[in-house]
């Protein structure tokens, strides 16, 4: 008895002092109870990657990253200033939930004239950047067990977004044969009763491919005929080359009225960190979205969305001088690629990625390992040849992976010397 007793008071004592059992014990318990949804849930590749590289590089390692969907340009002086101003003026407190009328204002402004779109502020809702706009929208707009249509490649938070709303994401794969494009035929084909709504990126992440006119008009009549939600994503709207870019929004007041139109600030004005995004939609819509974000999130930044009145309402020229160079180091990248054996790409024609096709090295020895897929492929890369790739298996499309070329022309003649030598 003397012996069980001085082995409970030991074993008391021990579980009491010892921190490490205390937090394994309730560490376990934790995760015995954690949602089911939450743990469906993927973490972003891309910026698992970014993560990686950025990591490599504060251990003083030569890394190059091209896993970033960031413009490497610094936010236009007359935007932080509009910032700073902001500050000084004490704009620092709440502001409506949905945003400010004056951006909201500048928004409707820039859709009209970039686009032909008549919005009212009450159609649109200002986010903590596109992202957060996203995940309103689905949201909205779902209940549990709607199947929402996503062409792949699919940017890698697009399944997980619908997931998170109780919806159901359907693959639509594409391949290079159409340009990464799907067509009304494989619309058509892959609705079922419980689809809710497709989903539209033009230009688009991670292909850079751009629907036509005659596109998307095709895609707009068999959304209304299905009477399906467009939810068009747009937010690499301005950094387009060599062709038009058209809303979906614009072809008719019955698309207009089923369409929630999403952009922002980030990509164009450089202003990632920011985090303005936006929605332009039917009211009752952007209603329930309103109501969504005010118990999420209370408002955006005060301060953010006086830097984005900036941006949309002040000079351009930035803009453009930032598209002219991402189109310089896309020219580059797409001609080293293709001289490249066993690898190629198709040229993007918006946003700032390239899609490199490895099928063709998948199964063969690099760098003294077989290469079985794209995740291996990315990975073998960093740790041989310290470049940071993303693989196309977050975006629905194992065989490729993705360059963003959001990086210095420098970093990019680095980099894709690395990675020839390694394919060959």
């Amino acid at each position: 008895m003397k012996v069980h007793i001085e082995f409970f008071v030991l074993l008391v004592y021990y579980m009491i002092n010892n921190k490490y059992t205390s937090l394994y014990l309730s560490k376990g318990n934790v995760s015995m109870n954690l949602s089911k949804k939450a743990l469906t849930i993927s973490p972003s590749p891309t910026l698992s990657i970014d993560a990686k590289y950025k990591e490599m590089k504060s251990n003083g390692i030569d890394v190059i990253g091209f896993g970033a969907g960031e413009p490497d340009f610094d936010t236009p002086e007359h935007i932080k200033e509009a910032a700073i101003d902001a500050i000084n003026a004490g704009m620092t407190k709440y502001t409506p939930a949905s945003g400010t009328n004056q951006l909201k204002e500048a928004i409707c402004k820039e859709l009209y004239d970039d686009n032909g779109l008549l919005y009212n502020i009450s159609d649109i809702v200002v986010s903590n950047g596109a992202k957060h706009s996203l995940v309103n929208v689905f949201s909205a707009i779902l209940n549990p067990g709607d199947e929402v249509i996503i062409p792949a490649p699919y940017w890698v938070s697009y399944p997980e977004m619908v997931k998170l709303a109780d919806g159901v994401p359907v693959a639509l794969h594409t391949d290079e044969d159409t340009n990464f494009k799907f067509s009304p035929e494989q619309l058509k084909a892959a609705i079922t009763p419980k689809t809710k709504a497709v989903v539209i990126n033009s230009p688009s992440n991670p292909t850079g491919m751009v629907y036509s006119k005659a596109e998307l008009e095709q895609i707009a009549k068999v959304a209304v005929e299905n009477d399906l939600f467009i939810v068009s994503d747009e937010i690499y709207e301005k950094i387009i080359y060599d062709v038009v870019h058209y809303s979906i929004a614009s072809f008719g007041e019955d698309v207009k009225a089923r369409t929630i139109l999403v952009n922002g600030v980030s990509k164009s004005y450089a202003m990632t960190g920011w985090r303005i995004g936006y929605t332009a939609s039917a009211p009752e819509i952007a209603k329930a979205m309103a109501n969504i974000q005010s118990h999420a999130t209370s408002n955006p930044s005060s301060i953010s969305q006086a830097a984005a009145f900036a941006a949309l309402n002040g000079p351009q020229d930035t803009v453009d001088a930032m598209r002219s160079e991402f189109q310089l180091r896309r020219d580059f990248l797409v001609s080293v690629i293709g001289k490249i054996p066993g690898v190629s790409c198709l040229a993007p024609q918006g946003a700032f990625y390239v899609m490199m096709n490895i099928k063709n090295v998948l199964g063969k020895e690099l760098k003294g390992k077989i290469i079985n897929n794209s995740d291996e492929f990315c990975a073998h890369a960093l740790q041989t040849c310290n470049v940071a790739l993303v693989p196309g298996t977050g975006f629905g499309a194992d065989g490729y992976v993705r360059w963003s070329y959001a990086t210095s022309m420098d970093n990019i003649k680095k980099g894709i010397e690395r990675i020839a030598e390694f394919v060959q």
